[in-house]
């Protein structure tokens, strides 16, 4: 066959070969002498690369690659994107999935009110599933293994007196599937967090006024119903205040020593050399504060602190009620209005100040940092707020309320604040926690909010954002190809996953997306019969993807390397007679 080949000038065939689907090109190179003599040539796969995926030539080769042929061979047969199973266990939307660290197991949460354990051996099995029905709960909706894979915390709506609804957590063993305890969560969409091996953080909201609230964040000690009367097995970490009828949702932790040895830097300038000191940037600091204003609206009471020769807040609040009775506010405030400016103003002397100097200044640092979504002008979650916790926050021993604090101490500030600017519907860590990547759906450019309970309309369009956790900058465009159609009213999560080098996403449109997180393009498309509300990639094998859907199906995807190995693995069939017709024999 090879000396079937036209002999072509390299310049037609390179240009011939630009234009082949990947799959001819490859097939062509096993077949073709000529292609050979050039297959491994640097320039010819370069420009294959760039041309066939319609990567922006002044992005980098990826620094894990040896060469561009083995680049375009990773992104050709790597990504999972082969179908290879269909669980239908669930007969209720999926709303959620997560791996365990070790990979062997995963968790998958539904509106049929179970929590089901799978084993991910060669074929995916069902290994276990918990009803929470009978505790009051209307569905379960997120799972989270703690870091040793021994116990797991599943998050769910609990429906109370009256038809109440709020949020509570259970812990479940995995060494024989008992429930451990449970713990009130609320709002039910804080979903909760693992903080170490033993505790778990939750959340609580108490009603200040009409549209005004505190959200209360609780650590909590995974046995409770086993620890002794004596130990405390619960402590309140942070109580922040919320303005506008926004609360704190979705918690995860952030560990800061983690992310010094990157998995990827996306950071192209910075890929040659990967920095080795451990995050030291200024959570709060001035300049931080001035790049937000030209773009961002106000921030959040919290981080409105009185200068040192400022007004005191109780002056600001008698000079506000003076002017209201003597009727020089002008022009007249709303009831709405009145109510935000009274807390501003109330919390500005209220809140424990950020405590300077407590950076970490050595890699084995085990400051860790909470994030979760919130907001200053609305109820639509469009903020990202980050604190600080550190070593001695980290177990429940000590008072039961928490630090000692001043009695005009009653809420902790905020670290720092980025603002989307949209509906935040999604959030997901990668690996090394070095970057954060955040689903939201864009409010309209230069929209002004005058009535919090009435937020702006958001894009159909969903981006994806990347943001630096080290510098707490963006890094890279947002990425775009995913949808959402659900109005703002009835928004709803759309879980992502992210891994060494993918980062996957769920949509409304009945498609998952998978990206490359280097060169900031989509991969693939895996197609579901209605809404893909979670994905989760394998923590040992980024070649394994599932996805869950409202279609109550979860979808198991491997990558067509992945697909040829466990194929080639399979015993034939005549292997499996022959050795039945020699054991009848013997």
């Amino acid at each position: 066959m090879d000396a079937g080949c036209p002999r072509l000038p390299d310049t037609v065939l390179f240009e011939i070969f630009l234009y082949l689907d990947h799959a001819d090109v490859l097939s062509v190179g096993l077949v073709c002498q000529q292609w050979r003599a050039v297959a491994r040539d640097e320039f010819l796969w370069k420009e294959l690369f760039y041309r066939y995926y319609r990567v922006s030539r002044d992005v980098p080769r990826h620094p894990g690659a040896v060469s561009w042929y083995d680049e375009f061979q990773r992104l050709y047969d790597t990504i999972p994107c082969v179908e290879v199973q269909a669980l239908k266990e669930h007969n209720d939307q999926v709303l959620h999935l997560s791996f365990s660290h070790s990979g062997c197991l995963f968790a998958s949460c539904s509106k049929d009110c179970t929590v089901k354990i799978w084993s991910n051996e060669l074929d995916i099995s069902l290994q276990h599933s918990s009803n929470m029905r009978p505790y009051n709960w209307s569905y379960t909706q997120f799972s989270q293994f703690n870091s040793d894979d021994s116990l797991l915390l599943v998050s769910g709506v609990f429906v109370g007196p009256h038809n109440s609804s709020s949020g509570e957590i259970a812990v479940i063993s995995m060494e024989n599937f008992t429930l451990l305890s449970r713990v009130r969560n609320k709002p039910y969409d804080v979903f909760g967090c693992w903080l170490n091996e033993t505790n778990l953080i939750s959340g609580n909201l108490h009603r200040i006024g009409r549209i005004t609230s505190c959200s209360v964040l609780w650590l909590n000690n995974a046995f409770q119903g086993i620890e002794s009367e004596n130990v405390n097995v619960v402590k309140r970490l942070f109580k922040i205040q919320n303005l506008n009828a926004s609360t704190i949702r979705t918690v995860m932790v952030a560990d800061c020593s983690r992310y010094d040895s990157p998995d990827l830097l996306l950071d192209y300038e910075e890929q040659l050399a990967a920095s080795s000191s451990c995050p030291v940037f200024d959570l709060g600091s001035d300049s931080e504060e001035e790049e937000a204003k030209p773009k961002l609206p106000p921030e959040p009471a919290v981080q409105e602190l009185p200068d040192a020769g400022g007004v005191p807040a109780e002056h600001g609040l008698q000079q506000l009620f003076d002017d209201i009775m003597e009727g020089r506010m002008r022009p007249a405030m709303t009831e709405t209005e009145l109510e935000t400016k009274v807390a501003e103003l109330f919390v500005r002397n209220r809140t424990k100040p950020p405590e300077p100097n407590l950076l970490p200044t050595d890699s084995n640092s085990k400051t860790k940092y909470l994030i979760f979504t919130t907001g200053c002008l609305t109820y639509s979650p469009h903020q990202i707020g980050i604190k600080r916790i550190l070593p001695h926050q980290m177990t429940t021993a000590g008072p039961v309320l928490g630090e000692e604090r001043r009695s005009d101490e009653f809420f902790d500030s905020l670290d720092h604040v980025i603002d989307i600017h949209g509906h935040i519907i999604g959030m997901g860590l990668s690996p090394d926690h070095r970057y954060l990547y955040v689903n939201s759906r864009a409010w309209p450019r230069d929209c002004v909010i005058s009535d919090p309970m009435q937020p702006p309309p958001i894009a159909e369009e969903i981006d994806l954002h990347v943001f630096d956790l080290k510098t707490m900058k963006e890094v890279k465009r947002a990425l775009r190809a995913h949808r959402a159609y659900t109005p703002n009213e009835e928004c709803f999560f759309i879980f992502l996953d992210v891994s060494r080098d993918f980062v996957a996403s769920g949509a409304e449109d009945r498609h998952g997306y998978i990206w490359d997180r280097h060169y900031n393009i989509c991969l693939a498309k895996l197609q579901h019969d209605n809404v893909v509300n979670s994905v989760a990639f394998s923590p040992v094998e980024q070649e394994l993807l599932l996805t869950a859907s409202d279609d109550t199906t979860i979808k198991v995807w491997r990558s067509p390397r992945a697909v040829r190995i466990r194929q080639a693995r399979r015993p034939r069939p005549r292997k499996l007679l022959f050795s039945w017709l020699m054991n009848q024999k013997s």
